[in-house]
């Protein structure tokens, strides 16, 4: 066979499995935003068994410190990913935070619960990463709006099981809590840390290297990155603007909400994680239909402009709009459905960010898609400490809210200054 055939016959492989990988990406993104919200429903449970002095203040910096150690590892984790590919490096990523995450069950007090979940949250960095290098090498420009939004699906979905999920699991674990005199949370952490390693051997099974084919780890070392290109982008700085606010303002969900409602809303734990997870699946609904409307946008028009950009601006600003007007609504069931369609057009607009960045990147999408992900997880680490400190110093849990509303709103007026047209890397020629 030729070298040609051999080269067509991988192509054609890939493209007829790459749904089994994108489904393979979605359960990870799904269990990974599971992991990363073990601790925001019993915040309060972990507060009082570890004999924290300040509820909002101490968890608020643990919260915090996941999102800078993520953040911070953000590009490591891409330069890695970009090397090995994402066949070899996700599963030793995926390893990595799940026993990071059954290590934390073993915190004694705020500073070794503060460095495990640190710990955690460095592990996790490289999943997205990962998961946008093979994106951007099995799906056309077309296409990748629509996979982007079925991967932010699975992200969605996960956080949005969370709560309810956490809840109904610290209920059943309470029992055996009292039987073998462990904490219940600590039990749920060791529950937590099993999907990983069942998803790491099961992807390793039947995702072949012809499924996912690696780097070309000799061209990505002849064209080095240009640091000094990313560095001086204006569309790029706009586009890590973009996510440092959008991650900002979504990390509520997975951090304080729950908590927010038992405060303001006067409902049941168990409640609390219902009405979470109803909010949350507005999320997942905007995900899977916002990138489908996008890429129909795209080959409707072929105005990239309007089909991720548009969509972005519109669905920023009426999801800060809603959030507003939740405060003014008593009702805490008409409240929660105007959050609800609020997380549904933040994230309706919200995979145009993946997908801008994975056209930006070129044969550096890992590299350049960890470099908007770490100021988006910069943003998430400062929400619930900024929240957390507010709530400290006024006793008013309502100004979550507005915080919220108006990071947004910044996001909104990001997307409307950046144009999502061209590569990063112009010179790179490389096809997918």
């Amino acid at each position: 066979m030729s070298s040609t055939s051999t080269v067509e016959t991988a192509e054609s492989d890939v493209y007829d499995s790459r749904y089994q990988v994108l489904t393979f990406l979605c359960i990870s993104a799904a269990i990974a935003y599971l992991q990363r919200a073990a601790l925001s429903v019993p915040a309060a449970e972990i507060s009082g068994d570890l004999k924290l002095t300040n509820l909002a203040r101490d968890m608020g910096w643990v919260q915090s410190a996941w999102y800078f150690s993520y953040g911070l590892m953000q590009i490591p984790s891409g330069w890695l990913a970009d090397r090995l590919g994402s066949r070899r490096a996700l599963p030793i990523f995926f390893v990595a935070w799940s026993l990071a995450t059954l290590l934390t069950g073993f915190a004694t007090d705020f500073w070794s619960l503060l460095v495990m979940w640190s710990v955690m949250g460095a592990a996790q960095a490289g999943a997205f990463p990962c998961a946008a290098k093979a994106l951007g090498r099995i799906f056309p420009e077309a296409e990748r709006a629509r996979a982007t939004g079925m991967l932010a699906c699975g992200m969605t979905l996960g956080g949005a099981i969370a709560p309810v999920l956490t809840a109904t699991f610290l209920q059943s674990l309470t029992p055996w809590s009292e039987s073998l005199h462990i904490d219940r949370w600590r039990l749920l952490l060791g529950a937590y840390a099993l999907p990983g390693i069942l998803w790491t051997v099961a992807f390793l099974q039947m995702i072949s290297p012809r499924k996912l084919p690696a780097t070309d780890i000799t061209a990505i070392i002849g064209a080095p990155v240009d640091w000094s290109r990313m560095l001086c982008s204006w569309p790029l700085a706009l586009l890590c603007g973009q996510q440092f606010f959008r991650a900002a303002g979504m990390v509520f969900f997975l951090t304080w909400f729950p908590t927010f409602l038992l405060k303001t809303r006067d409902v049941t734990l168990m409640g609390s994680g219902v009405l979470t997870t109803v909010a949350g699946i507005g999320g997942v609904v905007g995900s899977l239909t916002g990138g489908f409307f996008s890429d129909w946008l795209l080959k409707r028009t072929g105005n990239q402009r309007l089909s991720r950009q548009g969509i972005a601006v519109v669905g920023m600003g009426l999801c800060s709009l809603l959030i507003v007007a939740s405060y003014f609504v008593h009702d805490v069931n008409h409240s929660i459905g105007l959050i609800t369609l609020g997380a549904f057009c933040a994230t309706f607009g919200g995979v145009s960010g993946y997908t801008v960045a994975i056209s930006f990147g070129g044969r550096h999408v890992a590299t350049v898609f960890s470099t908007m992900n770490m100021c988006g997880n910069m943003g998430a680490a400062l929400f619930p400490l900024t929240a957390g400190w507010l709530v400290a110093q006024t006793g008013n849990w309502n100004l979550i809210l507005f915080l919220f509303a108006g990071v947004m709103a910044i996001d909104a007026l990001c997307w409307a200054l950046l144009n999502p047209q061209g590569t990063l890397f112009e010179d790179e020629h490389e096809s997918h």
